[in-house]
């Protein structure tokens, strides 16, 4: 069995990886699928996230990362997977990721979502938590993969200004 995990990982946070380990226990092969969104300005570009991920899941050998833009469907099924995983940190992420899950079943009934709840000392993590806290020159190591807390202080010490008084 295969599964794709999407997402935007801007940046890998110690609670993807989480799911990513858990989610690779689970399948032969799990896909994760960075998206480059066009309506969006990343902190990072696309090219470094693969970087943070491969790097990060280097130890995972059933683990792949790609890069795709458009519908996580058509990423699917490009992949050869009908298998979704998303993670749950909170009730406020359900009633998103049900929607999502409605929709893509809606655009492909082949598909099927399988919803994996991030352990509970990372349910607090979130991709633009890490960066607010990097911002302002906080420790990020417990929150992140050393490879983005090294890639979070370069960014942010070359572009960190303290906050006026």
């Amino acid at each position: 069995m295969k599964a794709l995990y999407p997402g935007s990982f801007d940046p890998l946070t110690l609670g993807h990886l989480d799911l990513i380990e858990r989610g690779a226990s689970l399948v032969d092969e799990l896909v994760v699928a960075v998206l480059q969104n066009p309506g969006k300005s990343p902190t990072f570009p696309l090219d470094q996230r693969l970087h943070q991920i491969t790097a990060s899941t280097q130890h995972l050998g059933n683990v792949t990362v790609i890069s795709f833009d458009g519908l996580t469907v058509a990423c699917a099924k490009e992949q050869g997977t009908r298998l979704i995983l998303r993670g749950l940190r909170a009730m406020s992420d359900f009633e998103y990721e049900l929607q999502i899950a409605h929709t893509n079943r809606s655009l492909d009934s082949d598909f099927e979502t399988v919803f994996l709840t991030t352990s509970a000392h990372y349910s607090f993590l979130s991709s633009s938590v890490v960066k607010e806290v990097a911002r302002f020159g906080g420790a990020v190591e417990h929150m992140v993969p050393k490879v983005v807390a090294e890639d979070l202080a370069r960014f942010f010490n070359s572009a960190f200004i303290p906050p006026s008084r």
